[in-house]
């Protein structure tokens, strides 16, 4: 999984506005120097993602150029993940898209830093921290021993807890996220929906015992959604009935809006590749449909 992850503003007027920063490890040392800056806007002059490799660090980022009253005030942004060396830059190509479109939805414009890191925080968990990633069991390990740093220098109860996780590390308990987590990824390949529910709660019952609160939510989460794909892909394959029949009576506003339809659905079953997809039919539609528009009211 990356390091962190950090969004330029590239605003009209100015050269640049370093928006905010998330790291997993709050002992990282980085930050967006303009020598940095410079690299990365000169690669983006010529591409949409960039990858340099640093010292200490591998950067992937992606420019995001804004439209509409939002382009009066900026270019549009730059969003880049710290990548370790094993990682493989290809499969965050679509999450750093679906990252850029969050923070486009959010004022950004208008709040402070710090409020804008905890937005960035969620956007992190949701687009480019996977789940295989997270509950790795290594990763799971490497994740507690980070934490319990940062109690052992606190108080009593913290302190406590921590020795109480190491203890944990000791007997493996880490392990058995991992476990129930692949038994509910295979059930889901075998479609037994219920069996894989119950795995996931599982995992969740550790991750609370393991006082990962985020992890655990975010286990029960994918309880809940478990029983629901069948009833999630029965709509989508609806919409993109409706969609193909749109399109046959040539109305393109309604088959880009049923695109997006399921495209949002797809990112709710976390399946990137179909997000992805109806993604870009939505978009080149309303692309199709706006200069229609603009190309009707000229005439």
């Amino acid at each position: 999984m990356p390091k962190g992850c950090f969004a330029i503003l590239l605003p009209s007027e100015s050269d640049y506005k370093v928006l905010g920063y998330y790291f997993k490890e709050k002992s990282l040392d980085f930050e967006i120097t303009n020598d940095l800056f410079l690299r990365l806007n000169l690669d983006h002059s010529k591409n949409e993602f960039s990858l340099l490799k640093l010292k200490n660090v591998i950067i992937e980022s992606y420019i995001y150029k804004f439209k509409g009253k939002l382009s009066r005030k900026a270019f549009g942004i730059i969003i880049g993940i710290l990548l370790k060396e094993d990682e493989d830059p290809e499969k965050f190509i679509v999450p750093l898209k679906n990252s850029a479109i969050a923070i486009e939805k959010i004022n950004f414009l208008e709040i402070s830093v710090d409020l804008f890191e905890v937005k960035l925080k969620k956007i992190y968990a949701e687009f480019l921290e996977t789940l295989t990633d997270v509950l790795n069991a290594n990763a799971l390990k490497e994740g507690i021993i980070n934490r319990t740093k940062e109690m052992l220098s606190g108080g009593k109860k913290e302190r406590k807890i921590a020795q109480l996780l190491l203890q944990k590390v000791e007997d493996n308990v880490h392990i058995k996220i991992s476990e129930f987590y692949k038994s509910a990824e295979n059930a889901l390949k075998y479609l037994d929906y219920e069996r894989a529910s119950k795995f996931f709660m599982k995992a969740a019952d550790i991750a609370e015992e393991l006082f990962d609160e985020e992890l655990a939510k975010s286990l029960k989460e994918r309880a809940k959604l478990s029983i629901n794909i069948p009833d999630l892909i029965k709509k989508r394959e609806d919409i993109i009935k409706e969609a193909r029949s749109a399109l046959r009576k040539l109305d393109i506003h309604a088959g880009y809006i049923y695109y997006k339809r399921a495209s949002e659905i797809s990112k709710e079953l976390m399946q990137p590749d179909k997000d992805e997809e109806y993604a870009l039919k939505s978009k080149a539609l309303q692309d199709f449909y706006q200069a229609d528009q603009k190309f009707k009211e000229r005439k």
